[in-house]
């Protein structure tokens, strides 16, 4: 269970929230609200352990996570608006690092499936900066399907998407959940994955 307890952070000169309280159980997704500028990304990269709070605590099963360190950051995956791939690196070599990086034992096999499932088979051997936004988009939401990671972190994860791509990414997210995952995302996009009954949080006015 993931915990967010009296939680505040600054950007800037600029508080953004203060006294920020919420909990997510496995099998849950939270949708984040909010105006550009209200906090939604910062929130995010707090959580991941990216940026620090300026007051508050965030424990993971009951426990800080500062205490928990590595075995908090291998229970979380994070994906922001860049899509962290190198672009002189292929499709299938981008999976081949983040999984090595991510401690996750993958073969060549899942790589390729995954690669696949995300309308990329033929394009797996190809320098990733000859490719569509889109498709550099479908490589980097790849990982989610080579990863081991209980929660995900997930900013503006449907950008660059077209329709069919993101019915697909909502499957995902979806399986993720009924299999006793967790989510926490943002989007400025009308899915139906966030207008159905889910826990939501709106940040700023």
């Amino acid at each position: 269970m993931l915990e967010i307890v009296d939680l505040a952070c600054i950007r800037g000169d600029r508080r953004l929230f203060s006294g920020l309280n919420f909990s997510l159980m496995p099998g849950s997704l939270l949708y984040i609200k909010g105006h550009n500028g209200s906090g939604k990304t910062t929130l995010l990269r707090t959580i991941c352990g990216l940026f620090l709070a300026e007051d508050g605590e965030i424990r993971w099963n009951d426990k800080n996570v500062r205490s928990l360190c590595e075995d908090y950051n291998k229970e979380v995956l994070y994906l922001g608006h860049h899509n962290g791939i190198k672009y002189d690196l292929t499709g299938y070599e981008n999976l081949q690092i983040s999984a090595t990086l991510d401690g996750d034992d993958v073969d060549e096999d899942k790589i390729l499936y995954a690669l696949a499932k995300m309308g990329l088979a033929g394009f797996e051997d190809l320098p990733t900066q000859v490719l569509s936004q889109g498709q550099k988009r479908r490589v980097a939401l790849a990982r989610l399907l080579i990863n081991s990671s209980k929660l995900w972190i997930l900013d503006e994860p449907f950008t660059a998407l077209d329709v069919a791509a993101v019915d697909l990414l909502q499957s995902v997210i979806a399986e993720h959940v009924a299999n006793g995952g967790m989510v926490i995302l943002t989007t400025h996009q009308e899915v139906a994955l966030t207008a159905g009954q889910v826990q939501t949080l709106q940040l700023g006015d």
